[in-house]
């Protein structure tokens, strides 16, 4: 009689490799903890917070950190741990939209720059008169012609970030589009939104997620450093970038008005560009 052949074990899935790799990463692995500390912070701002971010109290002006107020207090007595904990909440919700938003507009001219060659060099020549100047320049640009303002700054960032996602993708498309299996399935007659969707975007997702981990660092970044130049939100919203920006007048008697705010954005920013290097080494090991 035959021995019992021995039960075939499922060779894991590429997501589930991908979900190991990252896990062993000890850098992508801070950067993560580093954003989730923050993200449950400024989500449960309510019920963290000691104090309502517009509670002014003259008698506490310019307090340092201590029992009664963690952080400190600005120059009205509002409390600076209870206006980071809500600035939070503003400056992570303006990386989320920015991000989405130019990666569906980047991504979808990306295919098509890619996929339709003949409409390649419309869209190209676009994008390489934005490419042209510095991302933060010409998002003051922008601003200069649709007024200071958070909406104004979240859409400057979205234009001035569209480029890099478009340059990817497209070239991402032009490796895959010239594949066997592309031109098989197309040879077969399949619409091309059905090879757009089912065989092209599953395959260049790597170099999207990678990006979009880094450039929602990045627009965080950018959307501070305008309000900072008092082109983004204005006071008294309390946004990281224009948090920084009252503090600055009061350096030499209440360091902490910057430095806090100025703290809350380096460790964001550091969080998500050491979980998008470990994105990056996770989906592509070689």
């Amino acid at each position: 009689m035959r021995a019992a052949e021995p039960p075939v074990t499922p060779s894991p899935s590429y997501w589930s490799q991908v979900a190991k790799r990252l896990f062993r990463n000890k850098t992508a692995m801070a950067g993560a903890l580093i954003l989730l500390i923050f993200t449950i912070g400024c989500v449960c701002a309510p019920i963290i917070a000691p104090y309502p971010i517009d509670q002014m109290n003259f008698k506490d002006r310019m307090m340092g950190p201590g029992t009664k107020h963690l952080l400190g207090t600005d120059d009205f007595g509002r409390d600076i741990f209870s206006r980071l904990l809500y600035g939070g909440r503003i400056s992570l919700l303006t990386g989320l939209i920015t991000v989405t938003v130019a990666s569906a507009i980047g991504v979808t001219l990306g295919v098509i720059a890619g996929y339709y060659r003949r409409l390649e060099i419309y869209i190209m020549q676009v994008m390489d008169i934005l490419l042209a100047l510095p991302a933060l320049l010409l998002a003051i640009a922008i601003i200069a012609v649709l007024g200071p303002g958070l909406t104004n700054a979240m859409i400057a960032i979205v234009i001035a970030v569209i480029p890099s996602y478009v340059r990817i993708v497209r070239a991402s498309v032009l490796s895959i589009r010239e594949k066997e299996y592309i031109e098989a399935v197309r040879a077969l007659g399949i619409k091309d939104r059905v090879i757009l969707a089912k065989h092209i975007l599953p395959n260049i997702l790597s170099p999207i997620i990678v990006l979009m981990t880094v450039q929602f660092g990045g627009s965080i970044l950018a959307a501070a450093a305008l309000s900072f130049l008092g082109l983004g939100a204005q006071p008294p919203i309390p946004e990281w970038g224009a948090m920084v920006y009252v503090g600055k007048a009061f350096l030499g008697q209440a360091w902490w008005m910057s430095i806090f705010p100025g703290l809350a954005i380096m460790l964001v920013v550091l969080g998500f560009n050491l979980l998008g290097d470990g994105l990056r080494d996770a989906l592509d090991p070689k």
